[in-house]
């Protein structure tokens, strides 16, 4: 399923966030979000979710999603949301729980995503007792559970060490290699989005419009042995965006 956005531009009040956005998030691909404080990354990112609708434009899902997808869109938040109460297993069975699906479904939905996440000895454990990786490694165990078409990632990696965080992209690229999931990735930081993007949106200082569409061919699990390239490609997004970004960081924000 592709995710298609057309002429979207959006306010708050008076407050113009987004302005024209014209976007296509191809199957199969992970498309990155940088730009600015305040200039709508996680704004947009609401609007292909369908939390907000656009002041103007329109947002359109062509073709299917996943054969028994529960849910075509799924966000990952950058605070985990797992509940604390609840172990690894049952983090992840919550979001198939309102489904009608059967107690023996939903453990064999579990336990494939515990085996191909790489937590299946940790399913008993609660979050208090798991390092920032793991749980954000749950959040994403339970973002795969629903089959979506499209996983929503708003800054997934933003609250972890570098140390983790590579981890963390690591685990991510291995991931998309067996399973070529399709997501919207919005960050602030630009090597995660030259290691993971195939595509990166930059977005202009508020109201947010497409400054530059950069497409980066070099395939995923090979990016760690192009790092002069990726480098430079991370040091010509920083000078394209950097004098917005320090203007933008004095002002009051929203997305």
């Amino acid at each position: 399923m592709n995710i298609l956005i057309e002429n979207v531009s959006h306010n708050y009040g008076e407050t113009e966030v987004l302005k024209n956005i014209n976007i296509e998030i191809k199957e199969h691909e992970i498309v990155c979000i940088v730009g600015p404080s305040g200039c709508g990354k996680s704004t947009l990112l609401k609007l292909i979710g369908g939390l907000e609708k656009p002041s103007s434009g329109k947002i359109y899902q062509i073709g299917k999603p996943p054969l028994n997808s529960l849910n075509p869109l799924t966000y990952i938040f950058q605070d985990f949301a797992l509940l604390p109460w609840r172990n690894v297993y049952d983090n992840i069975s919550l979001v198939l729980e309102d489904h009608k699906l059967s107690k023996n479904e939903i453990k064999e939905i579990v336990h494939n995503v515990l085996e191909r996440t790489k937590l299946s000895d940790f399913k008993h454990v609660l979050p208090k007792n798991l390092s920032g990786g793991m749980k954000q490694r749950v959040a994403i165990a339970r973002a795969l559970s629903v089959k979506p078409a499209v996983m929503l990632m708003d800054e997934p990696l933003s609250a972890l060490d570098s140390q983790t965080r590579e981890f963390l992209m690591d685990d991510l690229v291995n991931l998309w290699l067996k399973e070529n999931f399709t997501a919207c990735y919005v960050t602030h930081n630009l090597e995660e989005a030259v290691r993971l993007g195939h595509k990166i949106i930059v977005l202009s200082r508020r109201p947010g419009s497409i400054h530059e569409i950069m497409n980066i061919d070099i395939p995923l699990n090979m990016r760690k042995n192009n790092k002069l390239i990726l480098d430079e490609k991370q040091k010509y997004l920083w000078n394209l965006m950097k004098d917005e970004a320090m203007q933008a960081d004095k002002e009051v924000i929203h997305g």
